[in-house]
């Protein structure tokens, strides 16, 4: 299965949700610490997109 980073970044929002509805101290520290973990994970995942992006692209110019 592969994991978007739509999926990562629909996460974050959720633990942010969760978060703010939340009345307990641990608990919502635990879903902002979750969410700062999933937009984390979003963020790599789309900085290694783009990055497999622009070698596809550069090998693309090289071979033609």
């Amino acid at each position: 299965m592969s994991t978007t980073s739509d999926y990562y970044l629909a996460q974050a929002a959720k633990c942010a949700t969760d978060a703010a509805a939340s009345t307990l101290v641990q608990v919502r520290d635990r879903s902002l610490r979750a969410e700062q973990a999933w937009l984390s994970m979003a963020d790599r995942l789309i900085r290694t997109e783009e990055a497999r992006a622009e070698k596809e692209k550069k090998a693309a110019a090289a071979g033609e």
